[in-house]
């Protein structure tokens, strides 16, 4: 069966108001978003993939001695990552529920030191790419920054926030201004209950 692209989970003028614009809305999940939907059920159709979920084609077709990975893996991981992307922001502005905070404050410190990390592993991924909170293997929460399309499941990581820093992602409303995107997604754009919820 096809893979689909999913509705945006609110309209997309939602976030406006909290420097994500409707015309960035429009761009990157209407035409981004879609061609990687519709790229990656043209790459799997005929092969072994095809009736995979997304999760086992990316584990499946991930290949961490390749410089650069197939048509299949960037297009099903890339589908994948904007499916939770849009799940982990919302328009109205979310306290961080008590259970992430602590376990947020045991592994940074400080929620600020947390955001300061993961503003930092964004700003600094070179080109295209994400950056994340994790949940490691060892339980313990990371940040860590992934070129292009790679994401935690490639390393048995579970992704509790993912920020694409592709320029799509923030060119229109902020330009060349990485570090301000990232800032106003932390304190603006986040639904950390959604967060707290992949714990």
């Amino acid at each position: 069966m096809a893979f689909e692209l999913p509705d945006l989970p609110y309209a997309h003028d939602a976030l406006a108001a909290h420097g994500m614009s409707a015309e960035t809305l429009e761009f990157h999940h209407d035409l981004h978003h879609n061609a990687y939907v519709t790229n990656g059920n043209a790459a799997i159709a005929g092969t072994e993939w095809d009736g995979k979920t997304l999760e086992e084609i990316i584990v499946g077709t991930y290949d961490k001695t390749a410089v650069a990975q197939n048509g299949i893996f960037n297009n099903i991981s890339q589908l994948w990552n904007h499916n939770q992307f849009w799940e982990m922001m919302g328009p109205n502005k979310t306290a961080m529920p008590g259970e992430l905070e602590k376990a947020i404050v045991e592994s940074f410190g400080s929620v600020d030191e947390f955001k300061s990390q993961f503003s930092a592993a964004g700003a600094g991924q070179f080109g295209s790419g994400w950056c994340w909170l994790v949940k490691d293997t060892d339980g313990g929460l990371k940040v860590t920054k992934t070129e292009n399309g790679v994401n935690p499941l490639c390393f048995g990581q579970t992704a509790l926030l993912g920020c694409d820093v592709w320029e799509h992602s923030y060119y229109i409303d902020f330009r060349n201004k990485r570090p301000v995107y990232l800032s106003n997604f932390l304190d603006n754009l986040v639904n950390w209950e959604n967060v707290a919820s992949r714990l």
